[in-house]
């Protein structure tokens, strides 16, 4: 299948972010609105790095239910649109590099997104690393996405399924799929949405060198021996048989370069992918209250909607 390319520019500057920031820094940065950050390598400055995370109102329509399937539990948060029966329900897999974030700090943006395409949005509250690393947060997802499967038509009222994730969350959605898939049970998902992912922990590619040895890798997949384990990098995966995907990017981004080895992978192995690079973007602009932040969050909404309205 051929690439969807759009808003492509100047692929270069992710080599200039990646010798003045690092995607840690980036990622702290992003969930605490610029605040200096801690040292991550003590327990005291991870759970200061914590509490920097900026609060954001919960919205009054989410509710907290425990998700069971397989023999696991997870939590997860629930937002139903304002009017009508749910026409999909996704899956949302927060970023935060494995170690930050919650799914309540997504309210607002679920909330928009379950109101402008009539969807119930479902987010999951995964374990978090360095406490819980690989492959507790995988599992986690699964667990979510397995419950989905066997309870979203008696829940919501609809069998079909979307799932998304930013950053290391769009990394457990790859994860998530490709578990899925190897179980025969993807097909009900019509459409993922992955923004700005880390898609190679193992620092092995081109794209995963640049950001090779970060903090969140160790404390994530650190005793992992060979982090080519598409369940940790799914960019070492087998990608036959995922759903449409949609891939959002920023030029400013260290990860720009990953993600465009995953479009690559996923259109060598016959998906159907759309790649959008919106320019002057660093890592999580989607999170901004900019105009290209709006265009992405726009465009996004578009693709759902296409892909509802096209089953």
């Amino acid at each position: 299948m051929e690439v969807g390319l759009t808003h492509l520019i100047d692929k270069g500057t992710a080599a200039h972010l990646g010798e003045s920031r690092t995607l840690t820094a980036a990622v702290q940065a992003a969930a605490a609105d610029g605040q200096p950050q801690p040292d991550l390598s003590t327990p005291e400055g991870l759970q200061e790095a914590r509490s920097k995370l900026t609060s954001r109102p919960p919205d009054p329509r989410a509710v907290d239910r425990i998700a069971h399937a397989g023999g696991r539990q997870v939590p997860v948060r629930v937002i139903t649109p304002r009017e009508g029966q749910a026409r999909a329900a996704y899956l949302d897999i927060h970023g935060g590099g494995f170690y930050l974030d919650s799914a309540a700090r997504g309210d607002s943006r679920n909330a928009v997104l379950a109101d402008a395409l009539g969807m119930a949005v479902v987010s999951v509250d995964y374990r978090l690393a360095p406490e819980h690393p690989w492959p507790a947060a995988p599992d986690d997802c699964e667990t979510a996405a397995s419950w989905l499967l066997e309870h979203a038509e008696a829940v919501f009222g609809t069998p079909r399924l979307m799932i998304g994730g930013a950053s290391a969350g769009a990394n457990l959605a790859m994860t998530t799929l490709l578990r899925l898939r190897d179980k025969g049970q993807v097909q009900p998902f019509a459409g993922a949405v992955l923004q700005f992912g880390a898609y190679d922990l193992s620092g092995r590619s081109p794209s995963g060198r640049m950001y090779a040895g970060e903090w969140f890798i160790k404390a994530y997949a650190g005793q992992v021996g060979d982090r080519t384990n598409p369940d940790v990098s799914p960019l070492y995966g087998d990608l036959r048989g995922l759903p449409p995907t949609l891939l959002i990017v920023g030029t400013l981004d260290i990860l720009l370069e990953d993600n465009l080895a995953m479009a690559a992978r996923l259109s060598a192995a016959g998906n159907e992918v759309d790649l959008r690079v919106f320019p002057e973007s660093p890592h999580g602009f989607t999170s901004s209250p900019t105009a290209m932040a709006a265009a992405a969050l726009n465009g996004v909404q578009s693709w759902l909607a296409s892909r509802l309205d096209g089953q």
